[in-house]
């Protein structure tokens, strides 16, 4: 067995799609002047509902609905928290991912009477969809092609979100919210109505990050199955500064760790080595590129001022 093949990249881009997504929403989030450390408990109420839609419809499409809906019941719980009520981000963001946790954990008990996982052989989980004409090119068929629709769809939303942010009218109101918020709304801008979009959003994605975790992967729900990877997601954030290309490229390294952490076991590696690998490249990242999120902080301070 080979460490780096065709097959550990392509891994890398299918696990990378909840981060990346994930990211989209923290982002959404952050440039609104909202720091959603909640990502996680998001990731877990979407993974958890997009199941129960799975197991009651039977219908995958159905599933990722209900997932991304699950998202967004949880987002406006923190939005709420957080906009009407002026609660802590953090604070409000944290309760959010215990909240989730034993709300899910609840569920299994109560919806399928089970302790620790769900599993249902008759579940189908996410389709894999070749891509014509560029599945049959060598090498990057092998990378690109046989991915579910939500891995396609985290990358096609970061191109789209990038659009969105920096070349409509909708896209640069919400810029100058999170630059300025005092001076957005003596402008006449719709603060709050822009914070809630902002925040829905961000369940949207955040929702379709749970689906593709327990029916693009798995098809299944365990609790917990998030493993960190909203806060993983919140980094990627940061070290992407926040656009939406920056992000695919940090969300894409970490999906590689988590590619090699599963690849490594193959290599009669411990798996508690190999498990803390994509959190251990996150803690270097963060240690590494600090003083790059200082000094962007400080040139976009100067710059509103």
């Amino acid at each position: 067995m080979e460490l780096f093949d065709y097959s550990l990249f392509a891994s890398a881009i299918r696990m990378v799609s909840p981060i990346l997504l994930a990211a989209l929403g923290g982002a959404l989030c952050a440039r609104v002047g909202i720091f959603n450390v909640g990502l996680e408990g998001l990731i877990l109420a979407g993974a958890f509902s997009a199941i129960v839609g799975n197991y009651y419809s039977g219908s995958v499409i159905v599933a990722v609905l209900t997932g991304a809906f699950g998202g967004v019941l949880v987002s406006l719980l923190f939005g709420l928290a957080t906009i009407k009520f002026k609660a802590n981000p953090i604070v409000a963001g944290i309760a959010i991912n215990f909240l989730v946790l034993g709300l899910t954990t609840f569920g299994l008990r109560a919806i399928f009477q089970v302790k620790g996982a769900f599993y249902d052989k008759d579940m189908n989980g996410l389709p894999k969809w070749d891509l014509p004409l560029i599945e049959n090119i060598p090498v990057i068929g092998k990378l690109l092609s046989g991915h579910s629709p939500l891995v396609y769809t985290a990358f096609i939303a970061a191109i789209l979100l990038y659009i969105f942010l920096f070349k409509t009218v909708v896209g640069f109101r919400i810029l100058a919210v999170g630059k300025n918020e005092a001076a957005a709304r003596s402008l006449g801008l719709k603060v709050t109505a822009l914070q809630y979009g902002a925040i829905v959003a961000s369940g949207v994605l955040c929702g379709l990050a749970g689906a593709q975790l327990s029916l693009g992967q798995v098809t299944m729900f365990t609790e917990g199955m998030t493993a960190g990877r909203g806060f993983i997601a919140l980094v990627a954030m940061m070290l992407g500064q926040s656009h939406p290309i920056g992000m695919i490229g940090s969300s894409l390294l970490f999906g590689l760790m988590d590619a090699m952490s599963i690849r490594l076991q193959g290599f009669s590696m411990p798996t508690q080595f190999t498990s803390m690998l994509p959190y251990v490249i996150t803690i270097i990242a963060m240690f590494f590129l600090k003083d790059r999120g200082l000094e962007s902080q400080a040139s976009g301070q100067q710059s509103s001022r």
